[in-house]
């Protein structure tokens, strides 16, 4: 928001620089991000009057200029082929300083003296988005009333400061140059003074007898209003309007839509003007757009609208987006005769969402997302009436056509002034907390109780709605400046983090050691990254919670797991020839108990890390071999002996984002604490991925429940160990683990260990079976085994092999 201070001016007197007045409404909570001097490294440039010219003797692109620039007439030579006589220019005099650091000298010119310099809008720094396509092209050509021998900076309204705001969302009011006028009014003490509007209404018909106004969507729309202004003549605005706009960044187009735009700025309400001869049966109704329905809008863009998106239409098609820009099919032109002026109260929400899919911004968007004063509607429309007469531009149709459902009421909210004081820390006087509320503007009940304060705050102050707003607003008014600096006082506690968290800690650290990269990747996602990671629509994966205003329609939803952000990741490292990759991303997934939600969601933590590429880095003392399953599952494995887990199993299992056959489950005590696998080749080619990638996942919760840290010392063996190892040939269909288990049950007390060190599948092995060589270790804590007492066990473990899995023991 900006706002030049003689435009501030024009409602409150004051007599502070624009950089005392800003720091007061900054320390006040309207903050000021800047000022800006608009005729900057401008000097001694006035307005000329051309009075002769007449081409250079020797120079065939060169003209001779007599000019008046009111003091005396002076001779210029310049290259500008757009002048003529009679024309009122910009006349940068001797000694003349241009914002660009260049000084005009008096020069001799192919043998002709030149006493200045004409100026064009580029030479005077004149953003050219503020210009029409003829003001940027030659010398600047100034309308014919405008006095000669004026400083340019008066003449075009550069004599001006404007001051620059940073807005929070909450304080909608201030968006607008009476809004701030009535904080300046209440910091410097002075009265803001409102315009007065007296409207003459001189038109014969009524504007209820030539429009009709509706509302289909009362949710989204509170109030929809409407004048009518007939003999309209369309054309420039006046020199003090095409300022205000210019300074602060609006291009003038013409005095109807200039109104509409100064309105908006001066009072906050957003306005649009109809051709009322191009709206069908003279009816605008707001309702939500049909499907696919189409508009192009005032910019020349080609629209398409969806079902959710509010349109104001007329008995043919939308004719403008509700809030957002209006159609072109019924802008107001040079030909208009007649206009309807509309004022409306649009819900913010909507306007937001209707905004960011069309990627369709604009200021009367911007403020209806922050909220209008639905009560100020009328006071709007009745203003840019009023200006719009006072130029002679227009007769006023008598009355307005008003739809307003409901009527929004000043809210009450009560406070205590002893509550106040303590919330703050003050020892602010009752009646000086009532002077600083009604100098806002908020009416006081005199039916207040003695300890209890009602006040009924305006309408365009939405954001006070309970004591501590009223809190504020005292603070910030009185200065926080005032307010005493004091040592927070209570109990202080200990910080700490939960055991959870420290967990979490440790597992980072597993994970670092283990050579991964930690990546955070967004909470949002697409449900099509859902259906690429081959999740059906049925599972609970799928059953994702929407997010109101995504910060882009890429992120419509919460993810409910961490696979597609680190696929994706996998995919923006491969495309920048990051080809080895060993990664892991922990984070909060999001799973909701039922949509729509009546509860929060849980937010359980999970692990999912990927390996892509070479097991090694490359080098002469390196293997060049690529990552397989073994190194997911190996980092799995050693997470979880750091994490002091051992008595889990690893059997097959399935995955649907993983290949079949090709995935391991960890569990323990019948829940999955990990599964590992190759990624499924559907999944693959769903994300353009044409490498091996091995994946892991670890339901960081379950692991949590499991953990010992306190890890259990024990001293190194004394006595020797004995193994024995055994190869068993059996079917394809038994696992190692089967294997291990009979090993572990039959192998007698002594038994210490069981490793698998062998897996043989060829041309010494039947089809449809596999060799599998296990070492088993026998050792006593307290003496040396001897070969005949570990025979025996041996011999009962080979037994319980063949018999129990139809093994055959392989010589």
């Amino acid at each position: 928001m900006q706002a030049p201070i003689k435009w501030l001016k024009e409602y409150v007197e004051f007599s502070q620089t624009p950089e005392v007045l800003a720091e007061m409404l900054t320390m006040a909570g309207i903050p000021v991000e800047g000022i800006s001097y608009l005729g900057k490294d401008i000097e001694k440039i006035v307005t000329g009057k051309i009075l002769e010219v007449e081409k250079h003797p020797n120079a065939t692109k060169l003209s001779i200029c007599k000019l008046d620039v009111g003091t005396e007439v002076l001779v210029i030579v310049t290259g500008a082929n757009n002048i003529a006589v009679g024309n009122i220019v910009p006349v940068a005099l001797v000694g003349a300083k241009l914002p660009s650091g260049l000084e005009i000298k008096a020069s001799e010119l192919r043998g002709v003296m030149s006493y200045g310099m004409l100026c064009s809008t580029a030479e005077l720094n004149i953003d050219s988005k503020l210009l029409s396509a003829k003001e940027k092209e030659g010398i600047y050509i100034l309308s014919e009333d405008t006095a000669v021998g004026v400083d340019i900076k008066k003449a075009l309204g550069m004599d001006d400061v404007v001051l620059e705001f940073e807005l929070t969302a909450n304080r909608a009011d201030c968006f607008s140059v009476i809004g701030l006028a009535r904080e300046v009014a209440v910091l410097t003490g002075s009265t803001l003074k409102k315009p007065m509007i007296h409207l003459h209404e001189t038109a014969a018909e009524k504007s209820a007898s030539l429009v009709k106004v509706a509302i289909e969507e009362p949710s989204l729309c509170s109030r929809f209003a409407a004048r009518v202004l007939q003999n309209v003549k369309v054309g420039p605005s006046p020199k003090w309007l095409k300022h205000r706009l210019q300074a602060v960044g609006m291009r003038s187009i013409n005095n109807i839509v200039d109104v509409t735009n100064y309105v908006m700025l001066e009072m906050g309400q957003p306005m649009h003007a109809y051709d009322y001869n191009l709206v069908s049966k003279h009816s605008l109704t707001v309702r939500k757009a049909q499907s696919g329905e189409k508009i192009t809008t005032l910019d020349g863009i080609k629209r398409e609208l969806t079902s959710d998106m509010l349109v104001i239409a007329d008995q043919v098609q939308a004719v403008g987006i509700a809030g957002v820009m209006g159609g072109l099919a019924t802008e107001v032109t040079n030909n208009t005769q007649n206009v309807i002026l509309e004022a409306a109260s649009f819900n913010g929400v909507s306007i937001r969402r209707t905004s960011k899919a069309l990627g369709l911004r604009s200021e009367a968007s911007g403020r209806f997302e922050r909220g209008v004063d639905t009560v100020n509607s009328i006071r709007a429309l009745d203003r840019a009436a009023k200006l719009l007469e006072d130029m002679g531009a227009c007769k006023v149709c008598p009355g307005l056509v008003d739809s307003y459902p409901t009527m929004v009421l000043p809210r009450q909210v009560s406070f205590i002034p002893q509550k106040v004081n303590a919330y703050l820390g003050t020892d602010i006087s009752k009646s000086e907390m009532l002077n600083i509320l009604r100098s806002l503007e908020f009416a006081i009940d005199t039916h207040s109780e003695s300890d209890k304060v009602i006040v009924n705050v305006p309408t365009w102050r939405n954001d006070v709605q309970y004591q501590p707003d009223i809190c504020e607003e005292i603070a910030r008014i009185y200065g926080y400046n005032k307010i005493p600096t004091t040592t927070p006082d209570g109990n202080i506690l200990r910080g700490g983090q939960e055991y959870a968290q420290s967990i979490v800690d440790v597992i980072k650290t597993i994970l670092t050691g283990a050579g991964l990269d930690e990546i955070i990747s967004l909470s949002f996602t697409h449900p099509q990254v859902l259906d690429k990671l081959n999740i059906a629509d049925d599972h609970v994966l799928h059953r994702a919670i929407r997010v109101l205003n995504p910060i882009t329609d890429d992120f419509p939803i919460l993810r409910t797991t961490l696979l597609g952000g680190v696929l994706e990741t996998i995919v923006r490292n491969l495309s920048r020839k990051n080809d080895d990759i060993k990664i892991y991303e922990l984070g909060a997934v999001y799973l909701p108990e039922e949509l729509p939600l009546d509860s929060l969601p849980k937010e359980p933590l999970m692990l999912c890390g990927a390996l892509v590429g070479k097991r090694s880095e490359l080098s002469w003392s390196q293997g060049k071999d690529n990552v397989d399953f073994y190194d997911a599952k190996g980092i799995a494995e050693v997470l979880l002996a750091g994490l002091g887990i051992s008595d889990y199993h690893v059997t097959t299992g399935e995955h649907m984002s993983l290949h079949p056959g090709k995935t391991a489950v960890f569990t323990r005590n019948s829940k999955i604490l990990a599964t590992v696998g190759e990624l499924h080749p559907k999944v693959a080619d769903e994300f353009d991925i044409h490498r091996k990638v091995y994946i892991f996942e670890v339901d960081v919760e379950a692991v949590v429940d499991c953990v010992n840290l306190l890890a259990k010392y024990e001293p190194l063996p004394k006595f020797p160990a004995i193994q024995r190892d055994v190869a068993v040939v059996l079917p394809l269909t038994i696992s190692a683990d089967q294997v291990r288990e009979a090993i572990i049950t039959s192998g007698g007390p002594l038994l210490s260990d069981v490793r698998l060190f062998d897996v043989y599948v060829g041309e010494q092995v039947a089809d449809g079976s596999k060799s599998l060589a296990f070492s088993l270790i026998y050792r006593d804590k307290m003496r040396t085994l001897t070969d005949e007492e570990i025979d025996v066990y041996y011999k009962k473990t080979i037994d319980h092999i063949e018999n129990s899995l139809a093994a055959r023991i392989r010589s």
